[in-house]
């Protein structure tokens, strides 16, 4: 029993809907039918004490004057007006003395005259002390295990009683007239249980099935972010579809936390990288100043030849390439710069002119500043410029760059965007982190200086790469707001 209970929703919904509709159905039909039965009953002994009295007052002059014959006909006329096998219908009449013998009977072979009545049946035995007791009522007999009904009707003429008329009836009419009414109840429950059965396995299903998809995509909370339910599956407002509301509702916001959560770690590893990045450059820069000081002061005042100088020099060049790496990780957004002027936006397409005809690459320049804004000035065109280098140097030879720079509000929007090929998600997750790219040359500091540029102003920059139109695309997204520090 207890399986039937674990069974899944899409089973027991429509299981149990079933069984409730064939269990309804089986007792309406019995109740039903044990009903008409005890109403064909009562109405066939109602028939039967109506048609005993008047029998039994028709058979009064003829008993007394001892006319068998007349007695006969009297008791054949019934048996003649109806059809035989009809509940209403006696299988025999006959007429008994006080002393169990028969006087006379329909049925003369079988119950002869002056037989004794006690004797030609089981039946007639368990019936015969009942139907001879003293009594003016008619009276209704059913021996316990007979297959007869017995209802006797006293024939008394002058208050003397001079017989008992006693009619049988055979149960067997009966319980054919009631299985027929039991064989039509069938057919018309099963006509009804056809209908909806199938009405209530549909029902079952289409609400079971829901709960199943719900509870299979709600045990995967613990382990992920589930997939949003088909809105269609359940789109009524009754308790399911507001559970199914409140779960979609649960996954936005489950979604929206995941979301923020990867955007705080990213941020605060690269802010982590970035306080480790100043550090090392600052305790770098210390002996670095000093060695190239060191430098100039031997070039200047030391004694040296021609391999000397050229020992010098390749030192030289070294130590400034290590001070140049060393001074893009130290960033300093709030350098004192006058404010951005649409002129210092258009500089920057000129300065990066000759290293896109270099590579053969068009760049599609969009600029709707048309008015000073508050942002400093050196380092927004340091951003803008880095980012095209980066553009110019990812797109292949032939390609093109579009970049648009608008204001949105009181935010300037910078938006750059170069062909090439995708890049993977690993690559756009560490993209803003130092010495990391995505191609060969290069040492992985621009995108870098970028971001730290970004959110020195208060602003943010994403990136995001894909197929589109069959070919591949990286798109880099800037928001400054302008009320940054200048």
């Amino acid at each position: 029993m207890r399986v039937l209970f674990d069974l899944s929703f899409r089973y027991k919904i429509p299981l149990w809907g079933s069984l409730l509709i064939i269990g309804t159905a089986a007792i309406i039909s019995g109740t039903m039918l044990l009903r008409s039965y005890d109403e064909l009953k009562r109405d066939v002994l109602r028939s039967a004490a109506s048609q005993g009295r008047t029998l039994a007052n028709t058979l009064s002059p003829a008993v007394l004057h001892d006319q068998v014959w007349r007695a006969y006909e009297i008791l054949k006329s019934p048996l003649s007006a109806g059809s035989p096998g009809t509940p209403g219908q006696p299988e025999s009449l006959l007429v008994l003395y006080p002393e169990h013998q028969v006087y006379v009977s329909t049925l003369p072979r079988t119950l002869p005259m002056l037989a004794d009545f006690r004797q030609l049946s089981p039946d007639f035995a368990a019936a015969a002390e009942s139907i001879v007791r003293p009594g003016n009522d008619t009276r209704v007999f059913e021996p316990r295990g007979s297959a007869y009904l017995f209802v006797a009707t006293p024939i008394i003429q002058d208050d003397a009683r001079l017989g008992t008329l006693v009619q049988v009836y055979s149960k067997k009419v009966l319980r054919s007239r009631f299985f027929e009414s039991a064989v039509q109840a069938a057919l018309v429950t099963g006509l009804v249980l056809i209908v909806l059965l199938p009405i209530s396995w549909y029902w079952g299903k289409r609400t079971a099935i829901p709960l199943v998809r719900l509870t299979e995509q709600m045990e995967q909370l613990g382990q992920r972010v589930p997939d949003s339910l088909s809105p269609g599956l359940y789109d009524y407002r009754d308790e399911l579809g507001r559970l199914y509301q409140a779960y979609d509702r649960t996954l936005r916001q489950l979604r929206e936390k995941a979301l923020i959560e990867q955007e705080m770690v990213h941020s605060e590893r690269l802010a982590a990288i970035g306080r480790l990045a100043a550090g090392i450059a600052h305790e770098i820069n210390n002996p670095l100043l000093g060695m190239l000081t060191a430098l100039n002061t031997l070039r200047r005042h030391g004694e040296t030849n021609t391999r000397t100088l050229k020992t010098l020099t390749l030192l030289e060049r070294g130590l400034t390439q290590i001070k140049e790496t060393v001074a893009a990780l130290l960033v300093e957004a709030k350098v004192k710069s006058r404010n951005l002027s649409p002129q210092d936006v258009d500089d920057v397409r000129t300065l990066i002119e000759p290293q896109a005809r270099k590579r053969g690459v068009t760049i599609h320049w969009r600029n709707s500043v048309s008015a000073p804004l508050d942002l400093s000035s050196t380092s927004v065109r340091q951003l803008l410029l880095n980012l095209l280098l980066n553009a110019v140097q990812a797109s292949d030879e032939g390609g093109e760059v579009a970049v648009t720079i608008a204001m949105a509000g009181e935010n300037l929007c910078v938006e750059v965007v170069n062909g090439g090929r995708v890049l993977t998600e690993a690559q756009t997750t560490h993209m803003f982190e130092p010495f990391v790219t995505a191609d060969e040359p290069g040492r992985g500091l621009g995108l870098w200086v970028c971001y730290q540029i970004a959110r020195q102003l208060g602003g943010s920059i994403d990136v995001e790469s894909g197929m589109r139109d069959g070919r591949g695309l990286t798109r880099f997204n800037v928001v400054l707001p302008t009320g940054g520090a200048p």
